[in-house]
């Protein structure tokens, strides 16, 4: 037997995400870095450990003492957002890397779903009751109750946040005027949901990068809950890739679903996946 043959296979990224997405406690920062794994095949199993040991490492350097004092915000934003630099910056949203935790901790740069995952990761770990939360727009970290909405925005470094900053936040980001279902903890699937959008958002004004957009979809279809649409949008992505038959075969699949709901746009659907078809001729 070769060197190669012996050598063991390469794990199944795909795989392992769907199973730790169905867990009945997903850990957060192993999806995360199974998303840049998929993104990077080159990472290795002990890059992935080297991130969880430098949230480790980082959550060991919160005082022990926070955990009577109760000040979270104050400390993790001294260390954080201080001394270890995680901060973010408008060119930030312009790098596929700034939504990539393992770059991200490297960096200490990323959106502000990613740095908030910094912030839970190390909070969590230093024992804080903590949660994300997704407003509209942006994402930002909540301590204690989230009724009394203690929040703080790593991407501005930590800096504390009134429910009066959030409405603002809101306002800005959608026109409207917060609505309180917006004020729900952010669940570990949807914040991989939130991320995986963020990367197909990145990749569609990039068509030389259509294949970041569908692994990213096709990470987001692995998820327990997610948009039905998602389906169409992986068909458009294969017919844009060239892979017409796939392509227009899911399309006719979605447009049976949508068929209940909507025939006018499943009829519209339907005529797409002939015009796929048509591309082979």
């Amino acid at each position: 037997m070769s060197a190669e043959e012996a050598q063991d296979p390469p794990p199944d990224r795909r795989a392992e995400f769907a199973r730790e997405a169905r867990a009945e406690r997903p850990d957060l920062a192993r999806l995360c870095l199974l998303i840049c794994a998929v993104a990077d095949p080159s990472l290795t199993e002990h890059d992935l450990v080297g991130a969880e040991v430098e949230l480790d490492r980082l959550a060991g350097m919160v005082p022990y003492a926070t955990r009577f004092t109760g000040a979270w915000k104050d400390e993790l934003a001294a260390l954080l957002g201080g001394r270890e630099g995680f901060v973010g910056v408008p060119a930030d949203y312009q790098r596929l890397e700034s939504s990539l935790l393992h770059e991200v901790l490297r960096r200490r740069r990323g959106l502000p779903i990613l740095l908030s995952v910094v912030w839970l990761e190390v909070a969590r770990r230093a024992g804080a009751p903590v949660y994300g939360m997704g407003l509209p727009g942006h994402f930002v970290v909540g301590f204690g109750d989230p009724a009394a909405l203690d929040l703080a925005d790593p991407f501005a470094g930590g800096r504390a946040m009134t429910a009066e900053d959030a409405e603002l936040l809101v306002a800005s980001a959608t026109g409207e005027a917060l609505d309180r279902s917006m004020l729900r903890p952010a669940e570990p699937g949807a914040i991989v949901l939130r991320i995986l959008r963020n990367i197909r958002a990145w990749a569609a004004p990039r068509p030389e990068r259509s294949d970041v957009a569908l692994w990213a979809v096709e990470l987001a279809l692995l998820l327990p809950s997610h948009p039905a649409r998602l389906r169409y949008e992986r068909a458009e992505l294969l017919v844009q890739r060239g892979d017409f038959l796939t392509g227009a075969a899911e399309m006719e699949a979605y447009a049976q679903i949508m068929d209940a709901v909507d025939p006018d746009t499943a009829a519209t659907i339907r005529h797409q996946a002939q015009a796929a078809r048509a591309r082979l001729n």
